[in-house]
């Protein structure tokens, strides 16, 4: 057995100024000013949209990401309705293969402590998971049917696609102090990257920026 942290990273990410020009257009012919369009006139276009509460334009331009986390923060994410999923599938991934390791990898929660007692109960738990999934297995059992005796600490991969709009209700929703803790840590993660790719849609999120700093 495994264990990683978890981890996020772009797949699609489209140059930050051709996807502003995208939604500048797009949000123009609500107005009939696309004879305003100019070079620089995009990003506080964009910008003015979001103040007036004028999102519609930013589901023109959508993002693709690939986050490597555990199954029950996967079962979070996956409830994000506008958006487009692909995720690692334990019915067909058996992981007593070579290209596996012969072994699970899970992903310790992120608010148990190494060298506690708490840790070493969770470790434990998921080795005697891991040894019932291969006994499962070499008693004739499928994947599908040996996937029942797995943790929800194991590591899964999702592709997510959604649009400017959908990640900014994402990140609403998911950096925020209720958050759960996995789930948090991640969806801060990738609030980085996108803050670093994309900043004029993120600027104005004060609740998130207040509770990352809680």
């Amino acid at each position: 057995m495994k264990i990683i942290e978890p981890s996020v990273e772009f797949v699609n990410a489209p140059d930050y100024q051709t996807l502003m020009k995208t939604i500048e257009a797009a949000g123009r012919t609500c107005y009939k000013s696309e004879d305003l369009i100019k070079d620089g006139s995009a990003e506080e276009m964009v910008r003015k949209f979001l103040s007036w509460g004028h999102e519609s334009p930013i589901e023109h331009a959508s993002v693709t990401v690939r986050i490597i986390c555990d199954r029950g923060v996967s079962h979070e994410i996956v409830r994000h309705r506008l958006a487009s999923y692909s995720q690692e599938s334990t019915r067909y991934c058996n992981y007593s293969k070579d290209k596996f390791g012969r072994e699970i990898m899970v992903i310790r929660p992120c608010t148990i402590c190494e060298d506690t007692d708490a840790y070493r109960i969770w470790k434990r738990c998921c080795e005697n998971s891991e040894l019932a999934y291969f006994d499962m297995l070499d008693a004739g059992c499928t994947p599908q049917e040996a996937r029942s005796v797995l943790p929800n600490s194991l590591k899964t991969e999702v592709v997510m696609t959604a649009n400017m709009r959908e990640w900014r209700h994402f990140f609403k929703l998911r950096t925020t102090k209720g958050a759960h803790p996995d789930m948090r840590k991640v969806a801060l993660m990738l609030l980085d990257k996108f803050e670093e790719k994309y900043p004029a849609f993120f600027d104005n999120l004060l609740d998130v920026h207040t509770e990352r700093k809680m």
